[in-house]
Parts: structure tokens; C-alpha cells; sequence
């Protein structure tokens, strides 16, 4: 079986998920996130505060077990290059009163992001999808779930 390809321009890295995070709340679990993004080179430092105040204004938790951290309108200056990161929390982070085991962090420029979240939102409408998701101890597993969502933001 051939191993699915890395494109360095790709949205979603290889090294960009990690599936043994953890976060005593969902703060700390959006700071991590944020780091990761610094990590990649997708965003700087600032982009994390970003992602914080969006957090206080706004819960980024969309169901079915799932975060979306991402930063506000201001923190865009922050962001370098368009990147998703998939952080896997399998003791789980309380998300203000809703149970969270996967972040998928975003940093978008422009609107991608918008067409990133309708194609997320598409595989968490799927109960199946979004379990393997929640349940993926595979890196592989993550890149072939959330393939659309690359596909989706490169049209």
C-alpha cells in the first residue's frame, strides 16, 4: 500500500497531526493548537492570542466531539500561509460543557476558511466519519478523513 504523499503546500501536513495531546481545559488545549500552527510556520506568535479572543467571544466547539480554533479578523496579519493541524485529545477537554477529543486548528489569509469549514462541517454531518475521527490513532487515518477538506480549500 503506497503511503499517502506530503506535499509541503498542502494544508494538512503529516507532522501537523497529532493524535496524543493534552489539555487540562479548553484553553490550554487552544494554545496548543495555536502552538502547532507556530511550529508548521503557518502563523507567528500572534496568531494565538487570535485564536484565544475568538475563544471568549465565541465557543469554536461544532458537535459531535469537535473544536475549530481559529483565530479572529485582526489575527489574519498573523497567519503566513493557509494550514490546518489535527489535535487528538483521547482523554478528552471539557469545551464548556461539551466533551472535545479532536481540534482542528485553522489559519486562513483570506476566506478559505470558510470553504475549510463547509467541507469539515460536510464530514461531521457523517456519524461514521466524524467517529473515526474522533477515534483515529493513525496519522494515515486522519489525512484519508479529512482529504476532502484539502481538496475542497484548493479549487
Amino acid at each position: 500500500m503506497a503511503e499517502p504523499q506530503t506535499d509541503p503546500g498542502a494544508l494538512l501536513e503529516r507532522r501537523a497531526v497529532r493524535l496524543t495531546e493534552q489539555a487540562g481545559d479548553r484553553v490550554a488545549a487552544v494554545r496548543r493548537c495555536g502552538e502547532v500552527l507556530v511550529e508548521l510556520g503557518a502563523v507567528t506568535e500572534e496568531y494565538v492570542a487570535a485564536m484565544l479572543q475568538r475563544e471568549q467571544s465565541i465557543s469554536t466547539y461544532v458537535g459531535e466531539g469537535v473544536a475549530i480554533p481559529h483565530g479572529t479578523l485582526s489575527g489574519k496579519e498573523a497567519v503566513r500561509r493557509d494550514a490546518l493541524a489535527v489535535l487528538r485529545f483521547p482523554d478528552g477537554v471539557d469545551w464548556a460543557g461539551s466533551p472535545v477529543s479532536v481540534c482542528v486548528a485553522i489559519a486562513a489569509r483570506g476566506d478559505g476558511h470558510v470553504e475549510l469549514l463547509a467541507a469539515l462541517a460536510q464530514i461531521l454531518l457523517d456519524p461514521e466519519q466524524a467517529r473515526e475521527l474522533r477515534e483515529a490513532t493513525e496519522i494515515d487515518d486522519v489525512l484519508r478523513l479529512l482529504a476532502p477538506v484539502g481538496e475542497e480549500s484548493s479549487t
